[in-house]
């Protein structure tokens, strides 16, 4: 086998992605130039006017082919600093492609010229079909749910004026679903059928809500070809069966092997908070349902994403996961600016600090499974607070923030809320903004 560049990806030659905007990117995780409407984590905004181009265009145009030939070469590029910095987490997605197919490293050799063109075709599939999810969950947004969507239209407050909500104008908005419907959901049908799917990342929105997953997994495997297929979702876990077909009994016994992120922010009340929509019990009771018939102890994963409240909810996740003996990944929200109130990142680095050692302290006795939350934990103290990222804009980006949650927090009528969650001195400086 050829020798890897350090900072070389898989990604650009395996996998494909699209938002549920249709915007063409190389990974959920890359910090790109938008092209039509800017996600939260692009670098610049987009047009606002609604370009869409297919997989066939997007996989060997001059872009795809510059990204191959700088991944070639062990360069790093700006669309990669998400691994490249760990910015969300330890563990990071490079690593991902590369540990599940460094077994074609000497095929992408082979097959890339020197422009970058390659004759291989994409076998891991990330569509998100829509935005369609039951969620409001407080770091997201109406991008990436149709209930976040539906509460900002029913109460005016989307600014039309900025070209990246254009994707929500009725006209843009049809030709949008007339392209998913035309165009993407063929490419993965193509795919499907051709048995040309390897891995699949089901995500949304939420994806258990989304026809498009039934459909294909059922397809899948009915053309016999479960068993080289790898199924990762990111899931709230609010459902586990649609139209008589079992998650776990139909679909995940019968394939080559899956893993399931069940996205949580805290326990009890506290996630309950976080995730507007999540049933606790009813979440518990599915995660379970999974583990009992999981085969390996990668396939059901406690997905925790660490916010401001959700750090009083630390303890309780990683004595969870020690009960019941399962994976607890870990990961920060993200936050490219500071008015991203959600982020432990908000706070002064001596409370932030503060809270991270006596979190460390509690989680004491960590096993694996527990321990990419000890070093998420012990990551923080070593990134930038929002006041050391942004001097400047900080006390005004908090105070954006905090008057953006107490409006929804007022809309949602939420009589159990962050005021009740925050402790001491961190309460105390909560009030002070």
């Amino acid at each position: 086998m050829n020798t890897k560049p350090e900072n070389m990806c898989l990604a650009p030659w395996v996998h494909t992605y699209l938002s549920p905007q249709t915007e063409r990117r190389l990974c959920c995780a890359s910090r790109e130039p938008a092209q039509s409407f800017k996600q939260y984590i692009d670098t610049t905004s987009g047009t606002g006017e609604y370009n869409p181009i297919t997989l066939e265009e997007h996989w060997n145009s001059e872009y795809m082919k510059s990204v191959r030939r700088a991944h070639m070469a062990g360069e790093e590029i700006d669309a990669c600093q998400v691994c490249n910095k760990k910015l969300l987490n330890t563990d990071v997605y490079r690593d991902y492609f590369w540990n599940l197919f460094k077994h074609k490293y000497d095929e992408v050799v082979a097959s890339t010229d020197e422009t970058g063109y390659t004759t291989m075709k994409p076998v891991s599939w990330d569509y998100r079909f829509s935005n369609l999810c039951n969620f409001k969950c407080r770091m997201c947004g109406d991008m990436l749910s149709s209930s976040w969507e539906t509460e900002q239209r029913s109460n005016d407050m989307i600014d039309y004026g900025n070209p990246k909500n254009n994707w929500m104008d009725p006209t843009v908005r049809k030709q949008i679903s007339e392209f998913q419907s035309q165009v993407v959901e063929k490419e993965f049908a193509d795919a499907v059928t051709e048995g040309r799917v390897e891995e699949i990342y089901w995500v949304g929105g939420e994806p258990l809500m989304f026809e498009e997953h039934w459909k294909y997994m059922k397809q899948i495997i009915e053309q016999e070809d479960g068993s080289k297929i790898y199924a990762r979702y990111n899931t709230n876990l609010s459902r586990i069966e649609y139209k008589g077909t079992h998650l776990y009994n139909d679909i995940l016994c019968n394939i080559r092997d899956w893993q399931i992120c069940a996205s949580i922010d805290g326990t009890g009340a506290i996630g309950e908070y976080i995730r507007d929509g999540l049933d606790w019990s009813k979440f518990l009771d599915y995660y379970k349902q999974g583990m009992a018939v999981q085969k390996h102890p990668n396939q059901m994963r406690l997905d925790f994403t660490l916010t401001l409240p959700g750090l009083y909810g630390v303890k309780n996740m990683f004595d969870l996961s020690k009960e019941l003996d399962t994976m607890l990944l870990a990961k920060v929200t993200f936050a490219f600016t500071p008015d991203i109130i959600m982020s432990p990142m908000c706070l002064p680095r001596n409370l932030l600090n503060d809270k991270v050692d006596e979190l460390l302290e509690q989680c004491k006795e960590a096993t694996w499974k527990q321990q990419p939350l000890i070093d998420v934990l012990k990551n923080l103290k070593e990134r930038p607070t929002f006041a050391e990222e942004w001097p400047n804009e900080y006390e005004e980006g908090i105070l954006k923030g905090k008057q953006r949650m107490e409006k929804i927090d007022n809309l949602r009528k939420t009589s159990y809320n962050i005021n009740n969650i925050l402790q001491r001195d961190i309460l105390n400086w909560w009030n002070t903004i």
